[in-house]
């Protein structure tokens, strides 16, 4: 922990301001930090985004830990309403629970600090594993950075054989071993070996490493479509869709298909600002992605379901579509 207050650049006369409830493990151990290093906490009763921006002002904030959705929030408050608030003094903003996108790195980085983004890749079970760091941010779009200090990490094909290779073509289920995993989970030993490969543990992400080190994590193993044996990450589909100007939030699974298997799905939810129709977002689909990669449907919402950190329930916006079926995929 310590190793990485010090990687990161925490002070003892930050001020951390809560971004997200306290029962999730990110915004309360971040906040846990701020105590432990006698720091000023502010406490937000709850979220509100320019309200969040006042306080930032008033308490000249200089640190927080947030997930995508309120920063998105807050971005998207008129420019002229962000304006009217001081943020200079935001110094060490945490991007995790759920991966920021590109577009949305690129909004906050429009009206905040360049040097305070860090994104950290994680979990509550194996602690923070990578941090992507601010210079690296737009030169590294999709990378959750490299190993945090005193961290191992190795990726692992479905065979059990250690990961080798470079770049998105060799991906494998991204494995941890660090004095920061936890040690079992409670009266389920099973699930925990389960998990556990050569003193390395995992929580079924899959990933894969550039020349440089640094570390993209593809999707959650159980999120993976497979449409016609082709195995697709809706992570990178959905990072491309909130490219588009019209989109607010997307969510992509698969869906059943005779055919295929599965195919690509998408739920998205428009910012109203420009007009989106499924040809358009199809349009713009195919200048980012491959042609298998490419939602075969979309439909439309106001707002997804979420937990209450922020993660959205696929389970949710999946099920009706495999109702009739015996399994989700």
């Amino acid at each position: 922990m310590l190793a990485m207050l010090e990687h990161i650049g925490y002070r003892l006369d930050d001020t951390y301001l809560t971004t997200g409830p306290l029962y999730h493990s990110g915004p309360a151990g971040f906040m846990s930090i701020a105590v432990t290093m006698g720091q000023t906490v502010v406490v937000q009763r709850k979220f509100n985004a320019e309200d969040w921006l006042r306080l930032v002002d008033k308490y000249r904030c200089s640190s927080t830990f947030s997930a995508p959705t309120p920063i998105r929030m807050i971005c998207n408050l008129p420019d002229e309403t962000i304006a009217n608030y001081d943020v200079s003094s935001m110094r060490v903003m945490i991007a995790n629970a759920a991966p920021w996108s590109f577009a949305l790195k690129q909004q906050y980085l429009s009206h905040f600090p360049a040097h305070s983004l860090f994104e950290v890749y994680g979990s509550t079970e194996l602690g923070v594993n990578t941090i992507l760091r601010p210079e690296d941010q737009l030169r590294k779009p999709g990378s959750c950075g490299k190993p945090s200090p005193m961290v191992e990490i190795r990726l692992y094909d479905d065979d059990g054989n250690i990961v080798d290779g470079i770049g998105p073509e060799h991906t494998g289920e991204l494995f941890v071993r660090s004095p920061s995993v936890f040690s079992d989970y409670y009266k389920q030993n099973d699930k925990f070996m389960e998990d556990h490969r050569d003193g390395f543990q995992t929580v079924g992400d899959i990933a894969y490493i550039d020349d440089e080190g640094f570390i993209y994590i593809c999707d959650r193993k159980k999120d993976m479509i497979i449409s016609g044996g082709m195995n697709i990450y809706p992570a990178e589909i959905e990072a491309a869709l909130e490219q588009h100007p019209g989109v607010l939030e997307a969510a992509v699974f698969g869906i059943p298909s005779e055919d295929w298997g599965e195919i690509v799905h998408a739920v998205v939810v428009q910012n109203g600002t420009t007009e989106v129709t499924e040809e358009v977002l199809d349009q713009h689909a195919r200048t980012h992605l491959a042609s298998y990669k490419i939602p075969r449907s979309v439909s439309w919402t106001d707002e997804l379901p979420k937990t209450g950190s922020g993660k959205i329930l696929k389970r949710e916006l999946r099920q009706p579509y495999w109702d009739e079926f015996n399994s989700a995929i």
